[in-house]
This record gives structure tokens, sequence and C-alpha cells, in this order.
């Protein structure tokens, strides 16, 4: 796997910090497709709705550990996920790195990562978020401006995704983990621009660009459950 790309700093009209580095990204793809096939049954929709070239922001709910590795398993494009900077310890620091993860301190606004975020959609890359924030009831109910900075900002399209599946109880042989063998969801929406299109940064158009997510991801989760019957 390479390492990650120094990118010129502010000065030079660019992001400050470093790009994570994509082919680890793409090795990461390889690893959860391998990963996802080996433990569940998951059924993709929709995966033709990402753009196929281009900066990108999925953004997906989030009630399993899990939903990470599920994403970048089915994904038809290597992700740079936004991870919490707790799951970097011990071996799995060096291996999240290597795939071009991006650990972030949840606890204040973290610049290294903000930079390394928007270097991976300065670069047409695909960046994953879970706007929650953490595991939650996976609906969208509560949401952080993080994904509406990262979208405005670099004016990349958003695409929902719905992960359906990975906090099924029934059946589990192994407590931490989905039932082996179950089937697991993966839904993606239509990608929308967050934005306004006046280009706005201030804290009033990052709140509406929130609420315009918001609505979308809620609406998308819908039809996902719909469609594939799930909780």
């Amino acid at each position: 796997m390479s390492g990650a790309r120094t990118v010129p700093g502010p000065g030079s009209g660019t992001r400050a910090g470093y790009v994570p580095s994509a082919r680890g990204a793409a090795a990461g793809r390889r690893i959860g497709i391998a990963l996802i096939h080996g433990l569940w049954r998951p059924r993709v929709l929709g995966a033709w709705r990402v753009p196929a070239a281009g900066p990108v922001i999925l953004a997906g709910n989030h009630r399993h550990n899990v939903d990470g590795p599920v994403l970048m398993g089915t994904a038809p494009r290597p992700v740079h996920f936004l991870v919490k900077q707790e799951a970097f310890t011990g071996p799995l620091d060096p291996f999240l790195r290597g795939v071009g993860q991006i650990g972030v301190d949840r606890t204040t606004a973290d610049r290294g990562a903000i930079l390394r975020g928007l270097g991976v959609l300065d670069n047409g890359g695909v960046l994953g978020i879970f706007p929650e924030g953490t595991r939650s009831e996976g609906d969208f109910a509560e949401l952080r401006s993080g994904l509406a900075y990262f979208a405005v900002r670099s004016g990349a399209p958003v695409v929902p995704v719905a992960v359906l599946g990975t906090a099924e109880a029934r059946g589990r042989a192994i407590p931490a983990l989905p039932p082996l063998r179950g089937r697991v969801d993966v839904v993606f929406g239509e990608p929308f621009q967050a934005g306004d299109g006046s280009g706005r940064r201030t804290r009033a158009a990052l709140d509406e660009a929130t609420l315009r997510i918001r609505e979308r991801l809620t609406a998308h989760l819908a039809v996902a459950r719909r469609d594939t019957g799930r909780d």
C-alpha cells in the first residue's frame, strides 16, 4: 500500500496536510468485499447512482460497528471514511491508516481530519461519513453539522446510503456481529447538492444545509425500508 501524499499548503491555494492513500482505500475495498461476502449475504441496490468519477460524499446511517466495513465492501468505488480516533489503537492504527481511513477527534473541530477529508474530495475521491457522529437508532434524527460543512465547502454531491440488517439480534452466533450468513441490505440513493447554490459558508447556510440533508436522508431511509421490507 502506498503512503499518504503530501498536498501543498494554503499559500499555494490548496489544502494543507496530506491526502490519505487512494491505493490504500482500493485495497481496503478488496478486503471489505472478501469480508462481507464471506460472513454475510449482502444485497446491494442502486449502486449505479454513485457517480463513477469525481468527488462524492457517501452519507450512511449507523446502527452497528460493521456498517463501515459493509459500506467499504459494497460501494462501487473505494471509500475514505471518517472514523472515530478511538479506533486507531494497537494493530488497528497502522491498518486503518494503510487502507486510507481518516481518524477524527469527535470532541473538537479536528482541523487535521477536516483537511484530509477535503483533500480526498479535492482529488476526486469518495469520502464516507456517518453524519449522526456515532452509533444510534440509525434514523438520521440527530445530525451533526460536519457533513454539511464538507458538502458546502467542496461542492461534492451527497449520496444517501441506508445500511439495513446489521443490527439484527436474532440468530447471532457471535454477539458482537450480525447473524452469520444473514442478509444485509445496502441501498444507495440519488445524489444531491446540500448547498443552496449561493456558495455561502456562513453558520446560517450550514444550518440550512444540515436541514436539507436530514430531509433527504430521512426520505431515502423510508424508501429503502419500504423497498427491502427491513426495519
